[in-house]
């Protein structure tokens, strides 16, 4: 069995890589059944769905529901009643834009009894600014944004990317300008390829021009470690496959062979990242970042392409024969699809976004599904292969995958129908009965009670106090005191991840994140009573609500408003009110400083239902 070696950065991000992998003998594998192999579900097209049989004809609303319906019925489970008007808007707003609705927002919302009352929400929400900012906060995660490396000697930053935001920028503007998910695709892989003349595109490139740089890059060893990232983001986001795992040898359970991985990994050896001026001109050589031109561009471009020989191993010292650069063959009609242009960029985009190619679309459907229910149909984003797991409800799933490709592959359009539907507006409590049958929830019976991110969460403080700037471009240190732009202007480091970010559950930053793990501890509630951050907003809070006119029971009402989209109890308001009676202290915030900074701290804050 060979040993894996856990070394210190910067090769760190490669061993994360290979721990995915499990190691083999040595010996000839067996053949590969393609014919068997590409029966696998996820490999198999996307076929139209028949709406399923449901007794409660009267339930759904949109496609979804019928199977979504058919599957509780199986299971002898009934939905949960519609959500109230102001937790369907706070739910809407926060998944839609990452924001919370303002009292006004909501007043308005609840008031309005039309028929379209709640299409007009949606269609408003999917058309502000913040959509795109809400969506990035998702994709950037996936492409492994950040804005340095992790391993850097003393103050050398030549392999940082000071303008990496302008990568972000490009997919904030992409996805609320309702960019054709294929053509948002292909725009980051290879748009200098198949649009020549697109110069307002290329900062899309940043999704592999912000890749990993290692010392000694000139080193075919080093190379290796670099192309081998860049198979394994590219894989796992678009295709949900774990295509790295067969850089030493064929995949242990998926039909991907070490020629698949070679074959993919020749068009990255293929191109080189560089930092574009914005006079077309390279920037020199290690351009140290503070001297770096703001207007340049972290993208890629070809150079020599070649193809690569299988490396036995894994190890460049003992290569093999050469493989063409190519496409993977189990997603081929019969043998490999050969690249012939270039390095292949542009013929590798135009694979994977080909309707013809099962997974693409699946895969985002399913990111997408998570982002607003907060549970995949396929518990395993990024995996599709034989150890992930298979969808819950597979029928939906190619529903929802041939409708978003027939649809011009709309983003827009397919979150709209999601949040439209009957099972996106359910309540978050629902029955006891259906509790014993389904705990868990794998039905949806009922939605999923969720925890905001941290960038929704910041955000939402911030608005509520009054503080949020709607600033974008360049990135700030979280923890400056003069950062008020949304979270996902903040800068995102390899080397050193925010503490805060990191508390809240932002993932490492070095390599491709298939969603967001979420915890609950001690240390986030410490946070919340001891940060300067924490301290401040809530002390414009309070300015803001005692600047609300009428008595204390007034003020106490317009905080809840704000904070949490409804009014509070009778209990609730008389404990607030008890509160702000005692008597004031000479130093330390006052009562209403610390009512706001209580109100905070609560888990309602920090959840949507």
């Amino acid at each position: 069995m060979r040993t894996i070696r856990v070394p210190n950065a910067p090769f760190h991000i490669i061993t994360t890589l290979l721990l995915l992998c499990v190691t083999m003998q040595a010996g000839e594998p067996a053949p590969i059944d393609w014919t068997k192999a590409r029966q696998h579900w996820s490999f198999v097209p996307p076929k139209p769905q028949a709406l399923p049989k449901v007794k409660k004809t009267t339930w759904p609303r949109e496609r979804v529901d019928h199977f979504i319906l058919a599957s509780m019925e199986a299971a002898d489970l009934t939905p949960t009643r519609e959500a109230d008007a102001r937790t369907l808007i706070r739910r809407a707003t926060f998944d839609l834009t990452g924001l919370p609705p303002t009292p006004e927002e909501v007043q308005a919302f609840a008031n309005d009894t039309r028929a379209e009352a709640y299409a007009r929400l949606v269609d408003g929400l999917l058309s502000r600014r913040a959509f795109g900012e809400r969506m990035a906060a998702m994709w950037l995660n996936l492409a492994r944004y950040a804005e340095d490396q992790a391993h850097q000697v003393g103050n050398n930053s030549s392999f940082a990317y000071p303008n990496a935001w302008r990568y972000r920028d490009w997919v904030i503007a992409a996805f609320n300008a309702d960019l054709p998910y294929d053509a948002f695709v292909q725009k980051q892989l290879a748009v200098d390829l198949i649009e020549p003349q697109n110069k307002a595109d290329l900062a899309a490139l940043g999704f592999l021009g912000l890749g990993h740089k290692l010392y000694a890059r000139g080193q075919l060893d080093v190379q290796a470690e670099e192309w081998s990232e860049q198979v394994d983001t590219v894989s796992q986001t678009f295709l949900g496959l774990t295509v790295a795992c067969a850089r030493c040898h064929d995949h242990k359970f998926d039909p991907i062979t070490a020629r698949d991985y070679y074959a993919m990994a020749g068009v990255f050896a293929s191109m080189q990242l560089v930092n574009l001026r914005p006079d077309g001109k390279d920037e020199d050589g290690k351009t140290l970042a503070d001297k770096m031109d703001p207007g340049t561009l972290h993208i890629v471009r070809d150079v020599n392409p070649h193809d690569l020989p299988v490396y036995d191993r894994g190890d460049v010292k003992t290569p093999g024969p050469n493989v063409p650069r190519g496409w993977l063959q189990v997603l081929s009609k019969d043998e490999p699809v050969k690249f012939q242009q270039g390095s292949g960029r542009a013929e590798l985009a135009r694979q994977i976004t080909d309707p013809r190619n099962a997974l693409t679309a699946r895969v985002m459907v399913n990111r997408v599904w998570d982002l607003l229910f907060g549970k995949p149909l396929v518990r395993t984003p990024s995996n599709f292969g034989t150890t992930g797991d298979k969808p819950t409800h597979p029928e939906l799933l190619d529903d929802l995958a041939l409708r978003f490709m027939q649809s011009g592959w709309s983003v827009k359009r397919l979150m709209r129908e999601l949040v439209m539907s009957s099972t996106y507006r359910q309540g978050s409590s629902g029955s006891a009965a259906n509790a014993q049958l389904d705990e868990a929830n794998d039905h949806l019976w009922r939605m999923n009670r969720r925890q905001l991110g941290i960038e929704s969460w910041r955000d939402a403080i911030m608005a509520t106090a009054g503080t949020l700037s709607r600033e974008g471009g360049s990135s700030l240190n979280l923890d400056a005191p003069v950062h008020h732009k949304r979270t996902i202007y903040s800068q995102v480091s390899r080397r050193e991840l925010n503490k805060t970010l990191m508390l809240f559950d932002y993932p490492d930053a070095n390599v491709h994140a298939a969603r967001r793990s979420t915890s609950t501890t001690p240390t986030q509630k410490l946070y919340v009573m001891n940060s300067p951050f924490i301290l401040e907003q809530s002390k414009q809070l309070a300015r803001r609500i005692q600047q609300t006119g009428g008595d204390d029971a007034a003020r106490i009402r317009h905080a809840y408003a704000l904070l949490f989209a409804r009014q509070p109890e009778a209990e609730e308001l008389a404990i607030a009110r008890e509160f702000l009676q005692q008597p004031a202290t000479e130093s330390g915030p006052n009562a209403w400083e610390q009512l706001a900074q209580a109100l905070l701290a609560t888990n309602e804050m920090l959840y949507v239902d």
